[in-house]
């Protein structure tokens, strides 16, 4: 069955679509047929065709085939706020079950589906469902990206120990330099690597404007990692 991971963060703006972008491009460049998915999207803009996600339309862009924009963001939101407040403001309720729709859709004529979250992991989709109740749902193994900035140990260790405390699957982590100036980066990444519960899967250089395919290049790793999960292509 297609299965593939879902792609969380050690917080908001640490390059999860960028990322997930990279991953599906260098995905399809190795012949498995990937597809992304942004299930929750706060932070929309109203276009002719409805509400649309920046980030979602990445994913898109990357996406074998020409799948519909709403198997890829079941839930659009306009609010740029935490994805609970923005549905509520919204007045709707954020479920499991269009989800899940969604992904079984998608599956259909691909063979590995790449799932970006919301935030970082800890941040609720509703008063009643977290991310992990949707990983579980899912059944995907989760890979953590850490922003490379001041702080990142300590969101990494917090949020690979919350991922493990949830009874999900941590299968790696992506380094990706969000800060050019950060000092001892060599050291912080040591660390990383000699605490966190999975091995590193890449890391990501920091450029302005970023290419997705130029991107993936650096993630051959985690390109291994995902395909060992999902079926090879045809």
């Amino acid at each position: 069955m297609t299965r593939g991971v879902y792609v969380t963060g050690t917080d908001t703006g640490v390059g999860k679509t960028l990322v997930s972008a990279s991953l599906l491009a260098a995905l399809n460049a190795s012949r498995v047929r990937a597809v992304g998915m942004k299930p929750v999207a706060s932070g929309c803009e109203s276009t002719s065709d409805g509400l649309r996600n920046e980030d979602a339309l990445a994913l898109l862009a990357q996406s074998y085939g020409a799948p519909d924009y709403a198997l890829i963001n079941p839930f659009a939101l306009q609010n740029p706020v935490a994805p609970h407040i923005a549905a509520r403001d919204a007045g709707m309720d954020i479920i499991l079950e269009p989800i899940d729709a969604a992904f079984n859709a998608l599956s259909t004529n691909t063979d590995c589906i790449i799932v970006e979250g919301v935030g970082g992991w800890c941040v609720p989709l509703s008063d009643t469902l977290m991310q992990s109740d949707l990983v579980r749902s899912l059944d995907l193994p989760v890979i953590l990206v850490v922003g490379l900035r001041l702080g990142c140990i300590n969101h990494a260790l917090l949020s690979a120990r919350a991922i493990v405390a949830d009874s999900c699957e941590m299968i790696g982590w992506i380094g990706n330099r969000t800060d050019p100036h950060m000092l001892c980066i060599d050291e912080n990444i040591a660390t990383l690597r000699e605490r966190l519960p999975a091995p590193c899967l890449g890391f990501l250089p920091f450029a302005e404007n970023a290419d997705a395919r130029r991107m993936g290049a650096h993630l051959g790793a985690a390109v291994t990692a995902i395909s060992a999960a999902c079926r090879p292509a045809p």
